[in-house]
């Protein structure tokens, strides 16, 4: 039989609200009317938190901080440029496998730049142009991120040449994106749940396909 659980526990997460009368030896004050408390449940194995009627209980959320917002600009821009790597390998890989690897980066990152469009204007943040990504290349950049040369390689190659390339170069860019989910938390982001469930996914996602791509690799003999 499973213990039966504290009592804290079992009260739903809504206010418990007690209408307490002021009494004194003189008897209630007709101008005085109940006062209201409010009683927050609080965390297994904590006490609970008596309010003043006017102070509205808080979420155990988190909300988002700088560094989350600099995360989810950054990332759109860096899987924008995942998706025009994608968009080369149509007529120049000679591999059964890659095309499939491809459409499959595509179709994830293509979902997560929308969701990341979504979360950053819901909170009015500034939204980066999803082609950004694409030939944006002036400043510094973000971690695993191909240069013009880089990408001008990619795109000149063709057959197990191509393949090889963009394994390598997919790979770097995967990394990058761990990177940029190490550092988010670095900088004390990801305490929203949202944020923290997307980062979460992206890492375990990027090293999934990390995996697969250094095992088609290896089978190029390179």
């Amino acid at each position: 039989m499973k213990p039966s659980k504290p009592f804290q526990q079992l009260l739903p997460p809504l206010l418990i609200a007690a209408a307490l009368t002021a009494c004194t030896a003189e008897g209630p004050k007709a101008t005085e009317g109940p006062k209201a408390t409010v009683v927050q449940p609080g965390p297994p194995g904590q006490s609970s938190k008596v309010l003043p009627s006017y102070e509205p209980p808080r979420s155990d959320g988190r909300e988002y901080t700088d560094a989350d917002v600099r995360f989810m600009q950054g990332m759109v821009r860096h899987h924008s440029q995942a998706l025009r790597m994608t968009a080369l390998v149509a007529g120049r890989s000679a591999s059964k496998d890659l095309p499939r690897l491809a459409k499959r980066i595509e179709i994830s990152q293509q979902d997560e730049i929308d969701l990341m469009l979504r979360w950053l204007r819901a909170r009015l943040q500034q939204v980066p142009s999803v082609d950004s990504g694409h030939d944006n290349h002036d400043g510094e950049l973000m971690p695993g991120m191909l240069t013009k040369e880089q990408l001008a390689e990619l795109e000149n190659a063709k057959g197990s040449e191509f393949d090889r390339l963009f394994y390598q170069d997919m790979i770097k860019h995967h990394m990058g994106a761990l990177k940029m989910v190490e550092q988010l938390y670095a900088d004390k982001g990801g305490q929203e749940p949202e944020i923290d469930q997307f980062a979460g996914h992206v890492d375990s996602d990027q090293r999934i396909e990390i995996d697969r791509m250094q095992k088609l690799l290896t089978q190029l003999g390179r």
